[in-house]
């Protein structure tokens, strides 16, 4: 086992520790690090999490517990179907630029409603009340350019969804961009399935893709 006292330096090392937690989660062994009164103390005046998640806020997507982690190892930004606001850039560059985090993952996951809702109103079969229309407006490009690629089944869109979103997460003229330009921090697209808990890796799109 991994020695849960060390903290990641690397992108590499993030994106293990966190594949090693969700294997513990899914397997039912987890070891719930980092949740005692000790740890607590500890951060009480300061914090270095080596990883952030940007994910959906699905009640069923919450990162410490399907990564088996503690107190201070995430940064954890959600918003429903992990849609970006400039809010949504400046907390994960926060994340990255000042806490150090060398790691951020885009978390999307199967049967996600954000995209069904999208969906249903790119068909007319579901209009959204005013009050949703942000989300519903800023996850239809994703599916429009899932779309275009000839896909279609809703868990394969949430894919692309995620791609799009590391996307702009990355091309935006920022100093979380020029990090991960830079190879300090590298962004990493993953899925969660709701029935196993086990989250893969999303390959990168190939450029201009």
């Amino acid at each position: 086992m991994a020695d849960l006292g060390h903290r990641p330096a690397t992108p590499a090392e993030a994106l293990d520790e966190l594949l090693a937690g969700n294997e513990r989660f899914v397997m039912g062994v987890r070891v719930h690090p980092h949740q005692d009164a000790e740890r607590r103390a500890a951060l009480a005046g300061s914090q270095r999490p080596f990883a952030v998640v940007f994910g959906c806020s699905d009640s069923r997507l919450a990162a410490e517990i399907i990564f088996d982690r503690g107190l201070g190892d995430l940064f954890v930004v959600r918003t429903a179907g992990h849609i970006i606001g400039a809010e949504v850039l400046a907390s994960i560059e926060y994340g990255v630029t000042v806490l150090g985090a060398p790691l951020v993952v885009v978390l999307g996951h199967d049967s996600c409603g954000a995209i069904q809702a999208a969906h249903d109103a790119m068909t007319g079969k579901l209009l959204p009340g005013p009050g949703l229309e942000a989300i519903v407006d800023r996850v239809t490009p994703s599916i429009r350019h899932a779309h275009t690629r000839d896909i279609t089944d809703q868990d394969l869109i949430a894919d692309v969804h995620v791609q799009w979103t590391i996307d702009m997460i990355t091309s935006q003229d920022t100093a979380l961009a020029e990090t991960v330009a830079a190879g300090h921090c590298a962004v990493v697209g993953m899925a969660y399935r709701l029935a196993d808990g086990r989250v893969t890796v999303i390959p990168a799109a190939p450029a201009g893709a």
